[in-house]
């Protein structure tokens, strides 16, 4: 394995900037539609303490579902296997946003990163927790070890404004009996936690419990049991990405989640975590340069989960 992270990052960014110009940002969301294109950072946390970064890796951006696995782990963390009586495990098939597969599956959605299973974690959270917006707020900010970490009210303002199949979906759940708290409230809490402002540093601080058989390593305390951490990690591996789950197993090969802000971050188990952000999208809504990025990052360090 080549350790030498500095060097492999400086290497793969010049590699990549000429991709810069060749996808678009998420537009259907007016607050991101005005985020500069041009941006691109990443940054690599290690176990050991290590910390690598290059471009713009200290720049906040708008983590979108990439915090679907912030509320997934305090839910999981809280009520265990009693969740998959509410939410699937597969990959969808469908578009993240889909009604048709919700419908002929009576309300259950396949798995907790679509958009149907985030918001069914996020009704248990309103369910479990009297402030869920400080509950998740002060999570992230633990898990990053920055408590500056913030919500961009002008993000959730723009999200409330324009999610209207996020509104379809959730009453569609609730019809089904999948959805037990106020949908306003429950919708409110799903457009601030994805409207979380966070750096590619902050990202693979926050996401390295996942690299570390479910255990803090900035305060030593266990979010998740290793059989837990494992279980979070494998749905990242086949449903993290959307549409672009196989491909990024095929050419990036490790657990991985994406979010249309631009952001990607994955996990080598047992030694780093990695994020990459560029905000403009492929075809998928999936970071064209992090894409690439990754299945460089892998290809030179020769290292994946398989």
């Amino acid at each position: 394995m080549n350790t030498n992270f500095q060097r492999i990052l400086d290497e793969i960014y010049e590699e990549t900037l000429p991709l810069l110009g060749q996808g678009k940002v998420a537009s259907y969301i007016p607050a991101l539609a005005e985020v500069n294109p041009a941006q691109y950072g990443i940054a690599i946390q290690t176990l050991s303490g290590e910390a690598y970064q290059v471009g713009d890796a200290n720049t906040p951006f708008s983590i979108q579902s990439i915090s679907k696995v912030f509320t997934l782990t305090m839910v999981f963390g809280r009520v265990g296997e009693a969740l998959w009586s509410r939410v699937g495990r597969e990959p969808s098939g469908n578009a993240f946003n889909s009604l048709v597969q919700l419908e002929t599956e009576n309300g259950i959605p396949r798995n907790p990163f679509i958009n149907a299973g985030a918001l069914v974690c996020t009704d248990h959270l309103v369910s479990l927790a009297s402030d869920p917006l400080l509950n998740i707020r002060n999570f992230v900010r633990e898990l990053s070890n920055n408590p500056g970490v913030n919500f961009d009210e002008s993000v959730a303002s723009s999200e409330r404004q324009t999610g209207f199949r996020n509104a379809a979906l959730i009453n569609l759940m609730k019809s089904f009996g999948n959805i037990e708290n106020d949908v306003d409230e429950v919708l409110n809490i799903y457009f601030h936690q994805c409207a979380l402002m966070m750096n590619c540093h902050d990202l693979a601080r926050a996401f390295l419990f996942l690299a570390n058989q479910g255990v803090n390593p900035w305060d030593h305390t266990r979010i998740l049991t290793p059989s837990q951490a494992k279980r979070v990690n494998a749905l990242m591996q086949v449903c993290g990405l959307y549409d672009d789950s196989g491909e990024f197993a095929f050419t990036v090969g490790l657990p991985g989640k994406s979010g249309v802000g631009g952001g990607i971050v994955a996990i080598i188990p047992n030694q780093l975590s990695i994020c990459v952000w560029s905000p403009e999208l492929n075809s998928r809504g999936t970071s064209l340069i992090g894409m690439k990025a990754l299945e460089l990052f892998t290809t030179k360090t020769g290292v994946s989960i398989f």
